[in-house]
């Protein structure tokens, strides 16, 4: 009796002394480690969760809206939480419009807890999934940039990319104003991950909305002509532009083919660009108001000097000849540019001194350097240097052959001869955030009277007799030039493929409008008179109409 007594003895001490081990170790626990356990808790209950910013809009000038950004999803999932992958694939796959194979791969990863089934899914389909009640899905809120007007200018606004940034276009050049800022929720969850508390920590910020100065209605009338040219001339690509010459400000950049904004990864790349600022071409006649009003401005000619066209002219080692030869024997200045005449532009180039001064009036009307457009993907052009003139070059370039210029410049130089001499940037945007842009001041590059006499020639080129007579326009007095380019292939001009432009302004005797036609390689004709001119005159007297100028 005795042996188990102090045997139930011995192991009441032990359990005590266990129950005292205890005790210390739980106060050790509580007191020593409790502000590390805490904090630990902490970390594992509380996430930092991001607020989407909304992104500005992108409106016209009437605030027309172009690009708006809608309320969307990311869907994800977490996928050794979905049960049955290949029955959630063959259901979410064609609510969110993706690839059923594609959708059950990301299901089937098993590296990873995370995995993106659709981005930036519009509200009501994401809603769809929703009520599917899916184990193991995750609805993250976001913003969804679409494009009402669809095909709408659709290479001058751009795209923005799945992380919400702009990737071309106005949606880049403008991305730090639109984007805004995100901003932050902090989520604090129980042990069984329940919300105790949420908590906005960083405010989120809209982004601005960017008004441009395009109409949209004008925009919208420039592209239906340029699809009747594609229709009928199938050529690689055409470029319209509408703007207002006495400020710069852009009413219409329209290229063709068109591209649908909401899906551009459907385009070929080259069609995705804006052909107005990221094409360069080879201007030809249009090119030749420039020889005349740089002669004209340096005293060298005036409009009745008179030179001697013959039907054939050599310069240095090439061979001249006109378009038409009109059996005139000579002509004045006004109709070298009337008529297109080579040998006469050339000779109205060696009148004003040669290639010293050319080059400089090369410079003076803004070719060889960017416009300042507030475009990106602006080329500058090409234009040789004139320590690199080959004997011949002064053959070439007084008609816009052996140098390169893009549309947007081609506009600017014209704008100064349309709004008295003055030299600007062309811009689109008017208004960031409801604040005005600083728009360009200009320079004066030619005089109000030599800038007035290249307009009267100009309006010559329109009237009866003019290679582009087709491009007059009843009740208004035109004036423009018409070019027709052969392209360089290989370093060789071709007799195959050509670039026809038209360029011109109304009234002409005070431009409100100028435009801009250029079709590249069209096919069937290749006159600039023939191809571009007619689609010029449909543009301008639409817009004539809309913009409610008085008939002269």
């Amino acid at each position: 009796m005795q042996v188990i007594e102090r045997r139930i003895g011995f192991i009441f001490a032990v359990f005590l002394a266990l129950l005292a081990i205890g005790a210390t170790k739980a106060a050790w626990l509580g007191v020593v480690k409790a502000g590390s356990l805490q904090r630990a808790a902490s970390v594992q209950q509380v996430a930092n969760l991001p607020i989407p910013a909304q992104r500005g809009s992108i409106e016209d000038t009437h605030g027309i809206d172009l690009g708006v950004s809608e309320p969307a999803m990311d869907i994800a999932a977490t996928p050794h939480l979905v049960t049955d992958a290949r029955k959630v694939a063959s259901e979410v796959a064609p609510i969110i419009d993706v690839d059923e194979v594609k959708l059950l791969k990301s299901l089937a990863r098993r590296d990873t807890g995370f995995v993106y089934l659709g981005r930036g899914v519009p509200a009501d389909k994401a809603e769809k999934v929703k009520k599917l009640a899916i184990p193991g899905l995750e609805f993250i809120p976001r913003y969804r940039r679409e494009y009402p007007r669809d095909w709408m200018a659709s290479q001058l606004l751009g795209t923005v990319g799945t992380d919400g940034d702009g990737l071309r276009g106005l949606e880049y050049t403008f991305n730090k104003q639109l984007h805004g800022t995100d901003g932050e929720r902090r989520l604090v969850k129980d042990a069984m991950g329940e919300p105790l508390e949420i908590r906005n920590t960083k405010p989120v910020k809209p982004g601005k909305d960017v008004r441009l100065t395009l109409d949209a209605n004008l925009q919208d009338q420039a592209e239906e002509v340029l699809a009747e040219v594609g229709e009928k001339w199938k050529p690689k690509g055409a470029t319209a532009i509408v703007m207002d010459p006495n400020d710069g400000s852009l009413l219409a950049v329209a290229n063709w083919p068109r591209v649908n904004a909401n899906e551009p990864d459907k385009a070929p790349e080259e069609v995705n660009i804006n052909r107005a600022v990221a094409t360069n071409y080879e201007p030809g006649s249009t090119f030749k108001a420039f020889t005349v009003a740089a002669a004209l401005e340096d005293g060298k000619v005036t409009p009745e000097t008179s030179f001697p066209i013959e039907s054939i002219y050599m310069y240095a080692d090439r061979e001249l000849k006109d378009a038409e030869d009109l059996g005139l024997g000579s002509m004045t200045t006004s109709q070298i540019l009337k008529y297109s005449s080579n040998i006469g532009a050339v000779k109205i180039a060696k009148a004003l001194g040669g290639s010293k001064p050319f080059d400089r009036w090369i410079h003076r009307f803004g070719f060889g350097k960017a416009t300042g457009v507030d475009l990106p993907g602006e080329q500058i052009g090409l234009v040789p240097k004139l320590e690199n003139y080959s004997g011949a070059s002064m053959g070439n370039l007084p008609i816009g052959q052996g140098l390169s210029v893009t549309p947007m410049q081609m506009m600017a130089a014209y704008a100064a001869i349309a709004n008295g001499g003055v030299l600007r940037s062309p811009h689109i945007v008017d208004k960031v955030g409801g604040k005005a842009t600083k728009k360009p001041a200009g320079k004066r590059i030619l005089s109000e009277a030599t800038a007035a006499s290249v307009r009267k020639m100009l309006e010559g080129v329109t009237g009866a007799g003019g290679t582009a007579s087709g491009a007059h326009i009843e009740g208004y007095t035109t004036a423009g030039k018409t070019g027709t380019a052969e392209k360089a292939i290989n370093g060789e001009y071709s007799k195959e493929f050509y670039v026809a432009s038209f360029v011109g302004f109304a009234p002409a005797k005070n431009p409100k409008l100028l435009a801009a036609v250029i079709v590249d390689e069209p096919e069937g004709d290749i006159y600039g008179g023939q191809v571009a001119a007619p689609a010029w005159k449909q543009i301008m007297n639409l817009a004539l109409s809309y913009k409610q100028i008085a008939p002269e």
